[in-house]
């Protein structure tokens, strides 16, 4: 069969390339053609690749509306580059502001529509559950709560686990041990408390600061920015200037199995820390306002995916608009070795890799996918 898949950003590529590859077992016959990155054409073969999200990735009301005629100019040729594969099946990977608006043109030309790790609308934009409903074939979900969720408003959810551990116990075996990576960047002894400010540029002028005066306070500590490829260096150099802070770049995973604890910021970071079973702290600086409003727009009383897994308050979570550290530093010590919470996190964290589900879960997605098309035909 011929699957046409689109993912927007890194995360999305990297679950793209892993169902792909999970596709490719359950139909030994699949043709693949995407809109995705680097990973997803290193599975699927260069020459499946339409667009690299490095071109269509506009985040925040002011990058959308300054990209308007690019994104719509963009719609129309992936509308029409979909019209000419012709595929079985349009697979839909996150990515909601482009692909609810694909989900529904697909759904008017007949195409069946499968929707591959749900838009967060149990979060925000709640509205988005009816246009789900109406012009999604099938919605395959990677939290256990959103079984919970979705049949409240009329979806039944496939739910075969998280890709994101298949992701994380590929890279498991190659990850050096702590000295190794403290060789390899120039660190002494001291315990490395990793820092992952976001991936975006918005969010590392945001945190990275924040994190930079954290950091002055454990002179006992050497803190380690893991930066990611996609953003220049010169990004975190301004946000570093004057700081004792290390940067190493596209090393995410390395530099936390080197950490003794973690700061991030909310999004799938918070749940790659804690499936690496390392303790973090969470802490988002926004603006005044949007701190006041979060009880009224969210939907939810967490908003790191920790949280939300476990439905209860496992890592400290610090919204903020000031640049204050105190509760941080606090929430910090409290998970460094001999801290108070760091044994009750650690037993959290085995508690969430139980719910969220073992290795193999691209897998079972890309059978269930492969299985119902075929029984569709």
């Amino acid at each position: 069969m011929k699957y046409y898949l689109i993912a927007g950003e890194p995360s999305g590529d990297l679950h793209g390339a892993n169902l792909i590859e999970g596709l490719r077992k359950a139909d030994p016959e699949a043709r693949f053609r995407f809109w995705g990155g680097d990973k997803m054409a290193a599975a699927a073969g260069s020459e499946c690749l339409a667009k690299h999200y490095r071109e269509t990735s506009f985040f925040g009301i002011v990058q959308v509306l300054g990209n308007l005629r690019t994104i719509r100019r963009q719609m129309r040729a992936c509308r029409a580059d979909v019209e000419a594969f012709a595929p079985d099946a349009l697979i839909l990977v996150d990515y909601p502001g482009f692909n609810m608006k694909m989900a529904r043109w697909a759904k008017e030309r007949g195409i069946r529509t499968l929707y591959y790790i749900a838009p967060k609308v149990w979060a925000w934009r709640e509205w988005r559950v009816k246009a789900i409903r109406k012009y999604v074939d099938r919605l395959y979900v990677v939290f256990p709560f959103e079984c919970d969720y979705f049949p409240q408003h009329g979806i039944e959810p496939v739910f075969e686990g998280n890709p994101l551990v298949d992701a994380i116990e590929r890279r498991r075996p190659t990850l050096p041990a702590p000295d190794a990576f403290r060789r390899a960047h120039g660190l002494d002894e001291r315990p490395v408390v990793a820092l992952l400010a976001g991936s975006r540029r918005g969010e590392i002028r945001d945190n990275l600061p924040l994190m930079a005066r954290l950091a002055e306070r454990f002179p006992d500590r050497q803190f380690v920015v893991a930066g990611v490829p996609w953003l220049e260096k010169s990004l975190y150099e301004e946000c570093l200037a004057g700081s004792n802070l290390r940067y190493v770049c596209n090393e995410t995973y390395e530099t936390l199995a080197a950490a003794e604890a973690a700061v991030v910021t909310s999004g799938t970071a918070t749940l790659e820390t804690a499936l690496l079973g390392v303790p973090e702290v969470v802490v988002y600086r926004t603006l005044r306002f949007q701190v006041w409003l979060r009880p009224y727009v969210l939907n939810v009383r967490w908003v790191s995916l920790v949280n939300l897994n476990l439905g209860r308050e496992s890592v400290a979570e610090i919204i903020q608009s000031d640049l204050s550290v105190d509760r941080a530093e606090r929430a910090l010590r409290a998970i460094l070795t001999g801290g108070a919470d760091r044994a009750r996190m650690l037993a959290d964290f085995d508690e969430l890799r139980a719910v969220i589900g073992g290795p193999g879960a691209s897998e079972r997605f890309a059978r269930r996918m492969v299985g119902e098309l075929r029984a569709t035909k």
